[in-house]
């Protein structure tokens, strides 16, 4: 009679699997290398998991309610939105260029290039930073509406430079520029927003 099968640890496969995904991307990383990085049969993967699609999406959102979320708990946290800007640029920096850990933002550069195939991975990824760029947008509205920016500053814009900066800021460190080379560019960041004070 076979032995029952070693019982797994699901939110541990879950992170291994999140890291292969955020080293790799979406297409770069395989069954077989899932196989491989959570030491699980397919078989057990699949039933754990639903399938490959679906393990990466539980792997973003585990990213994004921990390391990722850097953006979401500053613009929560903090008083203003210049302190959230400032810490979000900071963190994000520190989060990307951690050494030991995978480089860069995950829901940035898992899947900017897929096959027709996993077109869904791409806009979902997409939809993902469709709604920081939006959570950024709205904090600016907010800021305009305190007074803490002047009423005609354009909040769409200046979220779209956000958003942008902080994308800039993934593929950067994916290239390897360093941790103190990519902090010495915020207060450069940050003059759009102080220019925008009331």
């Amino acid at each position: 009679m076979a032995g029952r099968p070693r019982e797994f640890d699901r939110d541990a496969a879950l992170a291994k699997a999140r890291d292969a995904f955020w080293s790799r991307g979406y297409e770069g990383v395989s069954i077989t290398d899932l196989v491989d990085t959570l030491g699980l049969a397919s078989a057990r993967i699949y039933a754990a998991f639903g399938s490959k699609e679906k393990l990466f999406r539980e792997a973003v959102v585990l990213y994004d309610e921990g390391e990722g979320g850097f953006a979401t708990r500053a613009l929560a946290e903090e008083p203003t939105a210049a302190g959230a800007i400032e810490r979000s640029l900071r963190e994000a920096v520190e989060t990307y260029t951690r050494e030991g850990r995978p480089q860069g933002c995950m829901v940035v550069s898992a899947a900017t290039n897929c096959a027709a195939e996993n077109d869904g991975v791409r806009k979902f990824l997409a939809d993902y930073r469709r709604r920081r760029n939006t959570s950024l947008v709205e904090r600016l509205e907010r800021a305009v509406t305190e007074g803490e920016l002047q009423l005609d500053t354009d909040a769409q814009a200046l979220g779209d430079y956000y958003a942008t900066v902080l994308h800039g800021l993934s593929v950067q460190a994916r290239d390897g520029v360093s941790r103190a080379r990519l902090l010495v560019t915020i207060p450069t960041m940050m003059l759009a927003i102080q220019s925008a004070k009331a």
